[in-house]
């Protein structure tokens, strides 16, 4: 058919029946806020050993650290480079980026429990009251990094989250337009 000038008409779209349901396409806000958090506490978990690694006066070197003050510095750094890659990758739809985010968040977890251990007996009452003082900005970052980490866990392990990875826009054939003379 052709239209006015010779142009192809337009096909009027057809209404939308009961027999053919509006596809699904899930929402992305739970996805792209566990990789902003997720961005959040790789910066403040890549914070703690920066800013010792900065402080330590000349004559000191690591290997005169205990092996679980090196563990734990090596637990921040790792749980920060795996909360990076994995926000990153969540950005871009990979369903690895949540896997990575929910790794990463329970490594910096893990690194901010084994922190009170290191002076002999855990005294878990004591560390977490010192760092709700906000005394200075090591506590706060800590605690910045203690509620991004809660946040990644719970929005990275939604099953909407994985929904929204998971999912790819149908492929609609490419066929050639039928023209009729």
């Amino acid at each position: 058919m052709s239209g006015l000038h010779g142009l192809p008409a337009r096909q009027r779209e057809r209404e939308s029946s009961l027999a053919e349901p509006a596809p699904y396409r899930p929402n992305g806000s739970t996805a792209i806020a566990a990789g902003l958090f997720g961005l959040v506490a790789a910066a403040t978990s890549g914070y703690l050993p920066a800013r010792l690694f900065l402080d330590i006066p000349s004559g000191f070197s690591l290997g005169d650290l205990s092996p679980l003050t090196l563990a734990d510095l090596a637990a921040y750094l790792a749980a920060s480079l795996v909360l990076l890659i994995g926000a990153i990758a969540t950005f871009f739809r990979a369903t690895a980026g949540a896997v990575l985010l929910i790794a990463g968040a329970l490594l910096a977890l893990g690194a901010l429990l084994l922190e009170p251990a290191l002076s002999g007996s855990p005294a878990y009452v004591q560390y977490f009251r010192t760092l709700l003082r906000f005394e200075n900005f090591a506590a706060l970052d800590r605690v910045a990094l203690a509620a991004a980490v809660l946040l990644v866990l719970v929005l990275a392990g939604l099953p909407r989250t994985f929904g929204y990875l998971r999912y790819r826009v149908p492929a609609v054939p490419a066929s050639s337009p039928s023209r009729q003379w």
